[in-house]
């Protein structure tokens, strides 16, 4: 990488100047150059001069470097770079040479678990889950291909008092089949997919369980409820193509008695106590914040005790880090959660959060209203329904996670350059059919010996953005926000659709030449190829 080499000769100057500090090094606007460093102005205090004078030592050194065309100065002391045409034309032929493996990275011996998606199984995934699905799967292939082996895990809450809501609000919508008409519970749930559950068991068990409410009963709804919903749950997975390495259920890890490993290990260090018949952790040893139950009076466990002993499994499993993505809502949980980790003696740097802003669905300029506890909400598989894998899956990732997503419905169904999904994907359409093109006028022929003739501003600043690609999947796993990758992707696009209006590709007059730009385009393809994969879209041959 450019940036490499930029910083291996700022390094070595420092050196030999007896100094070692961090700067940073970046894309400027174009007409100031390729890459800037304030390499200078940070280096100020060391050196006991002016930024500008700094500024012109490094400039001395560097400016009869072969990797520089020019090396400028501008406003405080910020030094320019234009990198020569010929360390472009290099690093191109490397590209061709290795094809994908130019950018296979070294295996990292550490161990990473996302966790994302998770859900009380009491209804289907709503839009909302979605974004954070999406995430969660393009931050873990991201990962991956940086070298780091991960995870990517599901978390069911499969055992709590939601799911007793759930049994009994199927239970009153199977009996308003038979026309008994009862109160759904106080919190019940009103989505009109228990009707449809509601409407399979009428079919299997007819009116055995009209007017009868028992513990069998409730049991029974329990199980039906939950293995409906989780059925629909996995079809929504698959049509949205997120896969987990593993699905954790609650129940699961009370079974395996981590919770009672909690309770042991709290009752032993005092961190526990009993007030108003229910069990309490000392939360406020820790943190500013009133203590917190974790077993209800009627010895039901809480929400906060069940999650504490399944960070207890992830930890014993051997895990170097773990991430909780969570919606923004749920940002009073970290430090409670953080406490708890401290009471159970595991490293602060073990457990990390990802927050993401929420989803407004937008149509005909107007905001979709959406209430999930009314019943009346879009359903993820509705949205993909309506526009496609690909879209929902580019859209959900393509602005900061820290930022509210507008989803505008028509936008992502349109065949038009303003779709950016659309736009990028047909890109490398185009690319495909311009090789189909060369192929059929018989054009053929070694990229290498002729990459040299490429010379024109457009190519050298294609070859910087190839060049720049494992740099916008270190600034995804830095910010753990996947819209670098997307920016990315949009970004090398435009240059692409820019010079495919400018320059001929494909000319039986200059045969040469032609392959010199196919070579470039061989490696922009194969670029397309591994970013679709990782966002987890298609790469299609025609559009």
């Amino acid at each position: 990488m450019i940036r490499e080499l930029i910083d291996e000769r700022l390094r070595s100057i420092l050196a030999e100047e007896g100094f070692n500090y961090n700067y940073n090094i970046e894309i400027p606007d174009e007409k100031f150059g390729d890459y800037s460093t304030n390499v200078a102005l940070i280096g100020a205090k060391y050196f006991k001069k002016p930024p500008r004078e700094v500024a012109k030592l490094f400039q001395e050194k560097l400016q009869s470097d072969p990797l520089f065309s020019e090396v400028s100065i501008a406003g405080p002391g910020f030094i320019n770079f234009r990198i020569s045409k010929s360390v472009y034309v290099s690093i191109l032929g490397k590209m061709i040479k290795k094809k994908e493996n130019y950018w296979k990275l070294p295996q990292k011996s550490i161990k990473i678990q996302l966790e994302y998606g998770s859900a009380n199984p009491t209804g289907p995934f709503t839009v909302g889950h979605g974004r954070q699905l999406v995430i969660g799967d393009v931050l873990g292939n991201v990962l991956r291909f940086l070298g780091y082996e991960v995870d990517k895990e599901m978390y069911l809450n499969d055992a709590g008092r939601q799911i007793r809501l759930l049994a009994k609000s199927l239970w009153v919508r199977y009996n308003e089949l038979f026309g008994k008409k009862y109160d759904l519970p106080e919190d019940g749930y009103k989505g009109s997919y228990l009707i449809d559950i509601a409407k399979k068991l009428v079919k299997e068990i007819e009116d055995k369980y009209v007017d009868v409410w028992n513990e069998n009963v409730e049991k029974f709804f329990m199980q039906q409820a939950v293995a409906n919903i989780l059925s629909d749950m996995e079809q929504t997975l698959s049509m949205i193509d997120c896969k987990f390495n593993n699905k954790i259920r609650e129940s699961f890890v009370i079974q395996l008695g981590y919770v009672d490993k909690v309770l042991k290990i709290l009752k032993e260090k005092d961190l526990v106590y009993e007030k108003d018949q229910a069990l309490w952790f000392k939360v406020s040893e820790f943190i500013g914040e009133n203590d917190k139950v974790l077993i209800r009076r009627d010895g039901t466990y809480t929400y906060f005790l069940t999650d504490i002993a399944y960070h207890l499994y992830k930890f014993e499993r051997k895990y170097d880090k773990v991430y909780d993505i969570f919606g923004s809502d749920h940002h009073g949980h970290i430090p409670r959660m953080k406490a708890a980790m401290s009471a159970l003696d595991i490293d602060e740097e073990f457990l990390n959060f990802i927050l993401h802003q929420f989803v407004t669905l937008k149509k005909s300029n107007e905001i979709v209203k959406m209430s999930t506890r009314a019943g009346n909400f879009i359903t993820l598989e509705e949205l993909v329904k309506e526009v496609g894998k690909d879209p929902t899956r580019y859209f959900f990732v393509m602005n900061d996670i820290n930022t509210h997503l507008v989803f505008d419905l028509d936008l992502a169904k349109s065949k038009s350059n303003e779709n950016p999904v659309y736009y990028v994907q047909y890109a490398y359409a185009r690319i495909k059919s311009i090789f189909e093109k060369a192929g059929e006028k018989g054009i053929k022929g070694d990229f290498l010996e002729n990459i040299d003739l490429l010379e024109n501003d457009e190519e050298m600043g294609i070859i910087k953005l190839l060049d720049e690609f494992v740099n916008s999947l270190k600034q995804v796993e830095e910010k753990l926000s996947p819209h670098f990758l997307t920016n990315y992707i949009y970004a090398l696009s435009e240059k692409f659709h820019s010079y495919y209006a400018k320059y001929k590709i494909v000319d039986e007059e200059n045969i040469s030449v032609s392959l010199a730009r196919l070579g470039l385009l061989s490696v922009v393809k194969e670029i397309y190829k591994i970013v679709f994969k990782l966002l987890g879209i298609e790469a299609p041959e025609r559009m």
